[in-house]
């Protein structure tokens, strides 16, 4: 579609965003939800043609990117809105497939998947995305200390700005204090952010090679608009839900009912299982196509897949109305006890240690 897009621009610019949120959303009305579980036992081995899909999406992708901004800006056919929205229908592809497979692959062990992952980080120029994701947000979900745990009645548009300066600075934090704890300051070359600004500069150059500061301008677009699309999801992830804080800085574990859950069908086949993210947080490392479904017992339940639920987040009263009822119900069903919601609300209860 993206491709079609850049040939023959007009209304096929709009197609590739309309598809991923109108689309896929109507295929979910029909086609319902999946709660069906797979063996989480399955060996890797039986895996190949899963693994192959995140494996290969790097390579796809960045020939995509790059070959679409060299075509766009030298065919000299399309107008200056046709650019645009273009690419912000790149900024879908690289926030909704290339963010979620960077997600997927950074959570697993060889190597060559990580690296895969800071490849694709790099091209929406959010690379500290990894540290933060691992060091902060799986330790601290549903604490005051995790900047992508959205507050009960907190906007998305007051969320993203507060997120997009909180998370940078916790995963610099981390991983510094990781390097203090081996008697190393955050300058020593094993720090990750020197390899993320290495592959961003490396991005940006190349968009600059291709197309002058309109091409970085075009890169620049799709950065943002694939960086919305995440911390969009991330809202949703988790929006209104809390850990329960026992004294003293210390929070219960971490169990299914603190991430909200959606089994739509469709959704999950574009976002790899990502709306099954109680059991993401349970086993991290569990590759996408065992992720378990949990019940309503279980696990709180979002009334529509992440498409939809996205659409709903930018207009806040129409998401509070929706989603802060649901919050207050799954508070009377799992802590009943706790009778002030303020601290909680607010995040001011005290940082876990």
């Amino acid at each position: 579609m993206i491709w079609i897009g850049a040939v023959f621009g007009g209304v096929w610019v709009f197609a590739l965003p309309i598809s991923a949120w109108y689309l896929f959303s109507i295929i979910d009305a029909f086609a319902g939800l999946n709660e069906q579980n797979e063996d989480p036992h399955t060996p890797d081995t039986d895996l190949f043609w899963y693994r192959l899909i995140t494996l290969i999406w790097a390579p796809i992708q960045f020939c995509t990117l790059f070959g679409v901004l060299w075509f766009t800006l030298h065919s000299g056919h399309l107008a200056t809105w046709e650019m645009v929205f273009l690419f912000v229908g790149m900024g879908v592809i690289t926030g909704t497939v290339g963010i979620n497979y960077s997600h997927e692959l950074m959570h697993q062990k060889p190597k060559v998947e990580r690296a895969l992952a800071d490849i694709l980080l790099a091209m929406a120029l959010y690379s500290h995305f990894r540290s933060e994701h691992l060091l902060v947000h799986h330790r601290y979900v549903a604490t005051p200390r995790d900047p992508v745990t959205a507050r009960y009645n907190e906007g998305f548009h007051r969320f993203f700005p507060r997120v997009l300066r909180a998370s940078w600075q916790s995963a610099f934090k981390a991983e510094a204090a990781m390097l203090a704890r081996k008697s190393k300051t955050w300058t020593h070359p094993s720090n990750p952010f020197f390899k993320y600004w290495v592959l961003q500069l490396g991005m940006l150059t190349l968009a600059f090679l291709l197309g002058g500061f309109v091409g970085v301008g075009l890169f620049l677009l799709q950065a943002a608009v694939a960086i919305w699309q995440l911390e969009l999801v991330n809202y949703i992830e988790h929006y209104g839900l809390t850990r329960a804080h026992i004294g003293d800085g210390k929070y219960e574990h971490v169990k299914p009912h603190h991430s909200w859950n959606a089994a739509h069908k469709a959704s999950n086949w574009l976002l790899i299982n990502l709306q099954r993210h109680s059991d993401h947080h349970y086993k991290p490392d569990r590759r996408f196509p065992l992720l378990q479904n949990y019940s309503t017992e279980e696990a709180p339940q979002l009334p529509y897949g992440y498409p939809v639920m996205t659409m709903l987040a930018m207009i806040p009263p129409l998401w509070r109305r929706r989603m802060n009822p649901r919050v207050r119900q799954w508070r009377k069903q799992h802590y009943p006890q706790i009778t002030d919601w303020q601290p909680y609300n607010d995040a001011s209860n005290p940082l876990p240690r």
